[in-house]
C-alpha cells in the first residue's frame, strides 16, 4: 500500500470522476505514466476517457511540455493530474543540490506555464533520491512519488508481458508505473499502449477503483518532503 518515509498515505473521500471515493474502504490504485507526453499519448488518454478511469502523468519539460502543450492541456482538461519528472530527466542523486533544484523547477514551471497550476508531485528520474532531494522538495512545497509496481516497458514491446507484470504486483493503495515515450528509433515502449486496456478492466474486474496520485494520498499527503511508494 502507498506509503510515505515517516507518514502514512492513508486516504478519506476524495473527488473522483464516478463521485467521492474513500480509500480507506475501497480498493485503490494509481496509474501513472513517465516521460510525458509522446505521439502516444493521445492514445493512452483515448483509453483512459472510454474506461473512465483517469492518471497521473509525470511529465518532462524539455523536448516534452513546451514541444507539445496542446498534449499537457487535454491531460488536465480531461481531469487527469499533470505532474513533473523534472526538466531533462537529469539523474538528480548524480548532481549537486543547487543543479537538482534547478532540474525540478524548470520540469515544475513548463507545467505551469502551459496549465497555470504547478506541479506538486515530482517523480525522481529512476527513482532515484536521497535526503538531499528530500529537502529541496520540502523547501519547494512538493512530494516525491516512487512506485509498487512496474512491468518494466523500457525493456520489452510484448504487451502480454507487460499486463502480466502489473497484475502480479498489484495490490491495494498501489502505484502502477508506466511508460507513455517513444524511444529515438520509435521502437520503444510498443506494449504499452496495448497493454492499458486489459490492466485496466482486469484491476476493475477484480474489485480496484483507479484514483489520481493525490487521491490515493488525501488527507495526509501529499506531505512536501515526503516520499511516497
Amino acid at each position: 500500500m502507498s506509503s510515505a518515509v515517516g507518514a502514512s498515505g492513508s486516504g478519506r473521500p476524495g473527488r473522483h470522476p464516478g463521485g467521492p471515493v474513500d480509500c480507506r474502504r475501497t480498493r485503490c490504485v494509481a496509474l501513472t505514466f513517465d516521460d510525458s507526453p509522446s505521439r502516444r499519448t493521445p492514445q493512452i488518454l483515448d483509453i483512459l476517457r472510454r474506461y473512465g478511469v483517469h492518471a497521473t502523468f509525470f511529465t518532462l519539460g524539455r523536448n516534452h511540455v513546451l514541444k507539445d502543450p496542446g498534449t499537457v492541456r487535454r491531460m488536465a482538461a480531461e481531469g487527469d493530474e499533470v505532474e513533473t519528472l523534472t526538466w531533462s530527466h537529469t539523474i538528480l542523486t548524480a548532481v549537486g543540490p543547487e543543479a537538482a533544484r534547478e532540474e525540478i523547477s524548470r520540469g515544475r514551471d513548463a507545467v505551469a506555464r502551459v496549465i497555470g497550476r504547478r506541479p506538486t508531485l515530482l517523480r525522481p528520474p529512476q527513482g532515484r533520491t536521497n535526503t538531499t532531494i528530500a529537502r529541496i522538495c520540502r523547501e519547494l512545497g512538493m512530494a516525491q512519488v516512487l512506485w509498487s509496481a512496474t512491468a518494466s516497458d523500457y525493456e520489452t514491446t510484448d504487451s502480454a508481458l507487460i499486463t502480466s507484470r502489473i497484475l502480479a504486483r498489484t495490490g491495494p493503495g498501489g502505484i502502477i508505473l508506466l511508460h507513455d515515450r517513444v524511444d529515438p528509433t520509435n521502437h520503444g515502449y510498443n506494449g504499452t499502449v496495448a497493454a492499458v486496456p486489459a490492466i485496466i478492466s482486469t484491476l476493475k474486474a477484480r474489485g480496484y477503483t483507479f484514483v489520481t496520485v493525490t487521491q490515493l494520498l488525501a488527507p495526509d499527503g501529499p506531505r512536501p518532503g515526503g516520499v511516497y511508494r
